[in-house]
């Protein structure tokens, strides 16, 4: 029977509102008037909750779910029903776009639906990650302690993005500021200066003349290089949206020589955080190596991790596949063969992942700290070619008159 959502007020004119099971508009009207209210809203509930579903149907933030995962695990945890948990962690959210979402959430589990199934309705809020594990510890009764756990994860995934993004954010305002300074310089300042030895009409050394070809042309096409540039980075984003060319870039970038390394290592990090958490959560093991493979951003690991997942099915041990695909670091793969021998595979590959993450950490600040310099340098080798073409003419002048 269909649920209708009303507002109304009672024989003393106080307001009041709530839900009413009827046949039609008409049947919730007639019945609200037996109760002696007078009806001002009537809305379809059924309607209200797919207008809200596509209204909290937006994207979170990574931080946005640590923090709404942890606070929810700590009420759980603290024995409040899992509707009021929802609740109270959209009535504490500044956001309205959490709180929409996590009211939508709220309604479905009101309704009788399992928790995992109404966030699998919220897909590109809540990844399979999460709602597998939310659904492992339903089954296990144990949801508290999982969602402890999934909040420790994405409190830890959101720190070690955090971690890369700042120590990337200096090399890039660097490299702007050289190339900003080296087009200011090629485009204002060295014309007015060599214009000087041009009406002299003295020859020019070659460094000069290239100087000035690559002045003027800058002057003359430099808008319609950026029209290029930004043609060949749109022309570039669209190819990475078809399958087959993006496949094709992630395996390039696999054979760059130091970056090829950075990107392996991060994927193999991801992995086996993912594959901890899903099989601290009780999730079975074939299942989580398909989950943690959807994890992976590179699609010729992800591949390789699907043909890990295939050979485990088939009755394979997972050091075995993990070998053979070969994109797991030798240490990482003992520490996982070690677990796996002993059964505490869940807490190996936790350490696994956190010995990973730091071996990364320290080798991307490595780069980072070799890229700094590098920028100084190629800098101040441009810098130096402008000076040495405008100084050039200025001695040949001097020995002129000499």
């Amino acid at each position: 029977m269909p649920t209708f959502d009303y507002r109304a007020e009672d024989t003393q004119g106080r307001r009041c509102k709530g839900r009413v099971e009827a046949d039609s508009p008409r049947h919730a009207r007639q019945l609200l008037r037996e109760r002696g209210l007078l009806p001002s809203e009537l809305h379809d509930a059924a309607e209200q909750r797919t207008a809200g579903t596509r209204h909290a149907g937006g994207r979170l933030s990574p931080a946005d779910l640590a923090l709404l995962t942890l606070q929810l695990s700590t009420l759980v945890q603290a024995g409040l029903p899992l509707e009021e948990s929802l609740g109270a962690v959209a009535q504490q959210s500044q956001k309205r776009r959490v709180a929409h979402l996590l009211s939508a959430v709220r309604g479905r589990v009101m309704e009788g639906h399992a928790l995992a199934t109404t966030l699998r309705t919220f897909p590109r809020a809540f990844p399979e990650l999460f709602c597998a594990t939310v659904a492992a510890g339903e089954q296990s009764g144990h949801l508290g302690q999982v969602l402890e756990q999934l909040a420790a994860y994405t409190q830890a995934r959101q720190a070690s993005r955090q971690r890369i993004q700042l120590a990337l954010v200096y090399p890039l305002i660097l490299m702007f500021a050289c190339i900003a300074i080296v087009a200011f310089l090629l485009g204002y300042v060295v014309p007015d200066v060599v214009k000087i030895f041009v009406d002299s009409g003295q020859p020019l050394p070659a460094l000069t003349q290239a100087l000035i070809a690559v002045s003027d042309g800058l002057r003359r096409h430099g808008l319609g290089l950026l029209g290029v540039l930004a043609a060949m980075v749109g022309l570039w984003r669209w190819s990475l949206r078809q399958s087959l060319w993006r496949l094709r870039w992630h395996r390039l970038l696999l054979r760059l020589p130091m970056l090829g390394e950075v990107l392996r290592a991060m994927e193999a990090a991801r992995f086996a955080s993912t594959l901890a958490i899903l099989s601290k959560s009780a999730v079975p093991l074939v299942e989580a190596l398909h989950i943690a493979a959807q994890v992976i951003g590179n699609l010729t690991i992800r591949a390789r991790m699907a043909d890990v997942a295939r050979s485990v099915r088939e009755g394979g041990t997972l050091t075995r596949g993990l070998e053979l695909s070969g994109d797991i670091p030798p240490l990482m793969l003992h520490m996982i063969a070690s677990g796996e021998r002993v059964g505490e595979l869940d807490h190996m590959l936790a350490r696994a992942a956190e010995q990973q993450e730091a071996s990364l950490a320290a080798r991307i600040a490595l780069v980072v700290s070799l890229f700094e310099p590098a920028m100084l340098v190629l800098m101040g080798g441009v810098v130096l070619l402008i000076v040495m073409a405008i100084l050039l003419p200025i001695l040949s002048l001097n020995q002129l008159v000499n």
